[in-house]
């Protein structure tokens, strides 16, 4: 009995920092509600009230599209400002003098990320099935969904490196500097066959943009080997997880 119960400790340790995390961020409407209703309400607006899911590839574009701005910004709400609020207020000095696991704090945010994320995904399907009127094989949907909840990981990283950067109150003015101008310069609203061309040269140079490129294969509209946008994802996770990890050991 108490060698079940030693090795379930640290498992009951993670999984009640995750839930924390969760009922935290739930708790805070400021935070909740805008990430997780205004990619479908977005979707809703510029897709179907101004027309442009009544084309069905573009109702499968918009759909891939607003799929990764929701993930993008919950990973990078979710961990930028949380973790610049943690460190101004001495959260993240009192967790390391706790008998806490390691990695708990960081896998319990990044459960969060995902957990959000899924309700956004589901949130957005709903729409586009019953609204948009998107129909995608069982696969599809599934490949999307995976692609989603696998997304939040870079974004993820880059979330908390930009936590590291500034205090609570400067995260969210920095983070939407970052995540607005992403999102619109890597195509996901707008075809970048539709914007200037010096949009087009450096839209590969934006994470979203290779997430995008997954996404929109999920749906049918990418052709073509993905493990390059695979590999340029996994690297900004790594790049961003280690620069982030020399800025926390350093405060």
């Amino acid at each position: 009995m108490d060698a079940i119960t030693a090795t379930s400790t640290p498992w009951n340790a993670y999984l009640q920092e995750a839930r924390y995390e969760f009922v935290r961020l739930w708790r805070t409407p400021a935070f909740s509600l805008p990430v997780l209703l205004f990619p479908p309400l977005f979707y809703l607006l510029f897709g179907e009230v101004f027309g442009g899911n009544r084309d069905p590839q573009a109702a499968r574009y918009l759909l891939a599209g607003y799929s990764i701005f929701g993930i993008m910004g919950m990973a990078l709400f979710g961990f930028g400002v949380t973790v610049a609020l943690d460190r101004e207020e001495g959260l993240l000095v009192l967790k390391r003098a706790q008998p806490m696991p390691p990695g708990a704090y960081l896998l319990a945010k990044v459960a969060m990320a995902m957990l959000f994320s899924a309700i956004v995904l589901a949130l957005l399907a709903v729409l586009a099935a019953t609204v948009a009127g998107v129909r995608l094989a069982p696969g599809q949907w599934l490949g999307l969904f995976g692609v989603g909840l696998l997304g939040v990981l870079p974004f993820s990283a880059l979330g908390l490196w930009l936590g590291t950067l500034v205090g609570g109150r400067g995260a969210p003015a920095l983070i939407n500097l970052v995540y607005l101008p992403m999102a619109f310069l890597s195509g996901l609203f707008i075809p970048l066959a539709m914007l200037p061309a010096v949009f087009r040269s450096v839209a590969p140079l934006w994470p979203s943009y290779h997430l995008a490129r997954i996404a929109r294969a999920q749906v049918g509209l990418e052709s073509g080997a993905l493990w390059l946008p695979a590999a340029v994802l996994l690297a900004t996770a790594v790049l961003f997880l280690f620069l982030a990890r020399r800025r926390l050991a350093s405060s």
